[in-house]
Formats: structure tokens, C-alpha cells, sequence
């Protein structure tokens, strides 16, 4: 099995606050309120290493206040490179509504993060991925750094044999995929919201989403992965078309779930798995998540039970 590296240079402190029944503009009485470390790369390190895999993380971290993080690594096993730096990671707010299954997020502003910085993660990475790790990099990116920053970093872990997975939207994805040969991601895994953008276009069906995946793939990317909420998700590769889904599962927190989805897409890849076995295994992760508040999965018979139940349809 390869290990795994991920990639958050923008993470996030993730105080989640359950209420039954929000009342905007009035008084709300929690029912219960959980703070975990967080961020893409964070949460799909956490999932990765409840599987099993090798996880190593890195990114960068506010001095102030890394308590949650490096609690979380060391329960994990997680091997921590982060970079820290002066002041406090962001919190970002998650009101979990348990009547309507809503979340409402509130986002503070990041870190600012300079290039010198961003040297430094790149070269913690590269430490960690000599052995041809499946590198993750997820989330925004903090202020200082450059929207195309991605470009020279997928670049360089991919001179260095990694396979690198991005999960990132905006102006940074749409900086990625203007790219062209080695300079590519392996793998992308956009939402529809996410995937719109990046198109310019509305996609309101899945022949529209599976032929804007397909313009991606064609542009050198090998695997394109659209998740759909509760319809699943769609993989497209130069070869295969398939979606993927689950019977829907009442959720005690979305929070995270597409976190879990890239988690399974990685772990499978990590585990040299065909299409169709990272399909099941990308859908079980983040159905499993549901039942989770934070960067956590269950036992991985219950997962693997999942997978093995995942309907896929071939396209």
C-alpha cells in the first residue's frame, strides 16, 4: 500500500454547534457543540488513517492555537510536518441544524502565508512522498499565496513520481487545469456548484456533467470525480463513465462528507484499485462520515459493507 500525503495550506478549526431547529435572529440553545482540527487535507488524512494507510500531513498551522491538530495526529498516528507560523488558524463556525439536517457555515479570514512559507511545505512534501505517495492537495488557498500556486507544486511532486489528487476550487482549480501535460493533477474531484464555475455554464443533468468531466480528461487529467450529494457521485476516466451512490443515510453531521469521499478515491488509489472499486470505495467513506462529527470513520468492516452495497451504473 503507498502512503499518503496531504495538503492543507488554508486549515480551519472547525467548531460544529448542533441546534434543533435554528431560529435566525433569535436565541438557540445548543444541544451539543464539538471542536475538531480541520481543513480538506486534514479531514481526508483523518479518514485515510482510520482505513489503515500511512498518512503524512503537512500544510501550514497558526502557533497560537495547533492544540486540536496535534491532538488529532498523535490519536491517528498521523505523522505530523506542518509548518508553523505566527498567529492562530482560523475558526470556522459550522451550525449543525439536527431538524432540518441544514448546515450553516461561517468562515472566518486565514493566515497569511508567503512564498518562502509555501517553500517550505513543498519541501516537507517531497520529504514524504520520495516513495511515490498519492499526494492530496485540498482546500483554498490562504492569503499571500498566488491563485496558479498550485501549478508549480503539482508540478514538482509530479517530477518527484507522486500521483497527486486536488481537491480545490475556484480560481485555483481553474489555474490548475489550464495546465497542460505533467503539470496536471492525477486526479480532480469538483462538486457540481464547483464544476459550474469552472465551466462558466450551467450543468443541470448528468449527460451536461458527465461531458464537462470528459472535456477535463481530455486535457490530460485521468480521473475526474463529480460528487452529487445525495445522488452519488460521477468518476469519469478516458476509458470509463460510471456514477456511484448509496441508499440515502440519515446524517448526524454533513460536515466533511466530500473530505470523506477523496479520502476513499485516495486510500483505493493508494491500494491500486480499478475504477469501479474506487467508486464504491469513495461513496462508502462519505456515507460512513454521515453518522461522524469531525474527520473520523467507523470500523473498516462497516465501511467495506457499504462499498459492497453501493449501486453503480455504467455509462
Amino acid at each position: 500500500m503507498k502512503p499518503i500525503v496531504t495538503i492543507t495550506l488554508n486549515p480551519a478549526v472547525d467548531l460544529t454547534i448542533e441546534v434543533g431547529g435554528l431560529v435566525q435572529g433569535g436565541v438557540n440553545r445548543a444541544e451539543r457543540a464539538q471542536l475538531n482540527a480541520g481543513g480538506k487535507g486534514v479531514n481526508v488524512a483523518g479518514c485515510a488513517a482510520d482505513w489503515g494507510v500511512p498518512v503524512t500531513a503537512t500544510g501550514v498551522l497558526g502557533r497560537g492555537n495547533d492544540g486540536a491538530f496535534v491532538e488529532l495526529f498523535a490519536i491517528k498516528g498521523i505523522a505530523d510536518r506542518f509548518i508553523r507560523i505566527t498567529g492562530d488558524t482560523r475558526t470556522n463556525i459550522k451550525i449543525a441544524d439536527t431538524t432540518s439536517g441544514e448546515t450553516t457555515d461561517l468562515n472566518t479570514p486565514g493566515l497569511v502565508v508567503d512564498a518562502e512559507c509555501l517553500k517550505r511545505v513543498t519541501a516537507a512534501a517531497l520529504n514524504a512522498a520520495k516513495t511515490g505517495a498519492i499526494v492530496v492537495i485540498g482546500g483554498s488557498l490562504p492569503a499571500g499565496i498566488a491563485p496558479d500556486a498550485l501549478v508549480s507544486l503539482v508540478a514538482t511532486l509530479n517530477d518527484a513520481g507522486a500521483t497527486v489528487v486536488a481537491d480545490t476550487s475556484g480560481a485555483p482549480l481553474k489555474a490548475l487545469l489550464a495546465a497542460k501535460g505533467k503539470l496536471l493533477p492525477f486526479a480532480v474531484k469538483p462538486n457540481r456548484h464547483e464544476l459550474e464555475e469552472l465551466v462558466g455554464r450551467p450543468l443541470p443533468n448528468l449527460d451536461a456533467l458527465v461531458g464537462a468531466a470528459q472535456d477535463i480528461v481530455l486535457s490530460g487529467v485521468r480521473l475526474v470525480v463529480v460528487s452529487r450529494g445525495e445522488e452519488g457521485a460521477l468518476f469519469v476516466t478516458a476509458d470509463e463513465k460510471l456514477t456511484a451512490r448509496l441508499p440515502v443515510i440519515e446524517a448526524l453531521s454533513t460536515v466533511g462528507a466530500g473530505d470523506a469521499m477523496v479520502a476513499g478515491i485516495t486510500t483505493a488509489l493508494a491500494e491500486d484499485k480499478p475504477v469501479e472499486a474506487i467508486a464504491r470505495q469513495a461513496v462508502a467513506f462519505a456515507a460512513a462520515k454521515l453518522a461522524r462529527v469531525g474527520p473520523h470513520l467507523p470500523e473498516r468492516t462497516v465501511v467495506s459493507a457499504l462499498a459492497e452495497r453501493a449501486e453503480i451504473t455504467r455509462l
